[in-house]
């Protein structure tokens, strides 16, 4: 399973927003669908946007519509999660997974059903 980087998070005020990044150094990340996962104190992790590995079909949960956006640029073998209009309950230190799935589909359920190895993920906190 491939080994991501993550980084980005920070203290935000309510409404502010960040850009996280998902890295994997040295790996072509064509094909891979690529996912943000989230998990607060307390909370089972959950997945929070996906794209898919062709075509960059975005993906996202309900609670997050409208606010974050998913991305990726293959060449630098990274994949970018922009967050805006951020409230307390987008809390969470934040991972990345992802599954070779070279398909033009939505991809959140897919990469939800199964494993990962995670990394260190990238801490997201929102407070006044």
């Amino acid at each position: 399973q491939l080994q991501f980087v993550e980084s980005g998070g920070d203290l935000v005020q309510p409404g502010g927003s960040l850009r996280l990044s998902c890295a994997a150094p040295g790996v072509n990340l064509s094909g891979y669908a690529i996912g943000w996962f989230r998990q607060a104190p307390g909370k089972e992790r959950e997945g929070v946007s996906c794209i898919s590995g062709v075509g960059g079909l975005a993906d996202y949960a309900d609670s997050v519509k409208g606010r974050f956006t998913i991305s990726r640029d293959n060449a630098k073998n990274t994949v970018y999660l922009r967050m805006i209009s951020l409230n307390p309950d987008d809390t969470a230190r934040y991972y990345c997974a992802a599954r070779y799935t070279p398909y033009f589909v939505a991809c959140l359920k897919l990469l939800s059903r199964h494993s990962h190895t995670w990394g260190q993920g990238t801490q997201v906190t929102v407070s006044s």
